[in-house]
């Protein structure tokens, strides 16, 4: 069963995360259909590109059960190649992008929806770049796309907080561009979009990709590297005990 779905309609390439039974928490199969979908809406005529989540939410990050079972130095560098080509992919689409977040978007999850170029988040969000309660650091871009939005310090501070934000919340740190009542608003948002001169858009933000693609490329190197160091340590260790036993975490900074 595809874990993504793709279609087209009237110009637009809708993409579908669709693991609704784990509030489309991305494993391996996901990450690697993600990066082939993306492909192929590059190589489409459609000049805008809509992500959503199917079901109770946007996404959950990464799916840690299955990462648990993926836990050997090999496999892990293979899924972090992907993820770097997914988001290298996603951030320099030659695309208007727009992510439209309901219920949770955490993790890796919300690295997903920063790299796109408009966030819209429903009333009901919950965002969160919560890798911290796990002993880990943001990967999939996140320290790129978060101090692109706030700025180095409060990048950090979000980062070692990994407390879960509302959309109001969100909307005023300038981590989500607009709150809607409910989904069904999204449409109205494309179609005004799509009243404007799109190749104009998309050639600015192909200048500010060109720009910006190797700092994103050096940024998903070192968070390989020190997401490796960091599963090493007990605080990861300690943190995945107490994600799977539904209890607070004892760190003790080693």
């Amino acid at each position: 069963m595809e874990t993504v779905s793709l279609t087209f309609s009237n110009q637009l390439a809708i993409l579908e995360l669709n693991r609704p039974e784990s509030l489309n928490a991305m494993n391996e199969q996901m990450l690697t259909e993600l990066l082939a979908k993306l492909q192929e809406v590059e190589k489409s005529d459609a000049p805008i590109l809509l992500i959503t989540g199917k079901g109770r939410g946007f996404s959950a990050g990464g799916d840690i059960k299955t990462m648990l079972k993926e836990a050997d130095h090999e496999k892990f560098l293979d899924i972090m190649e992907t993820i770097k080509q997914l988001m290298v992919t996603l951030y320099r689409l030659p695309k208007l992008v727009v992510a439209a977040i309901h219920g949770p978007a955490a993790g890796l999850g919300f690295s997903f929806a920063l790299a796109s170029d408009y966030l819209i988040a429903t009333k009901d969000a919950r965002l969160a770049m919560n890798f911290i309660g796990i002993g880990l650091i943001p990967d999939g871009g996140g320290h790129f796309f978060l101090e692109r939005r706030l700025g180095e310090a409060k990048a950090k501070q979000l980062i070692w907080e990994g407390k879960p934000m509302n959309a109001e919340e969100a909307f005023q740190l300038g981590l989500v561009d607009e709150i809607i009542e409910d989904a069904s608003e999204i449409h109205e948002k494309i179609a005004q979009w799509q009243t404007k001169p799109l190749q104009a858009m998309i050639e600015t933000k192909k200048i500010y990709t060109e720009l910006n693609k190797d700092r994103l490329l050096q940024v998903l190197h070192l968070e390989t590297i020190g997401q490796q160091k960091m599963r090493q340590t007990e605080d990861h260790r300690e943190g995945v005990r107490a994600f799977l036993e539904k209890r607070q975490p004892n760190f003790i900074g080693k």
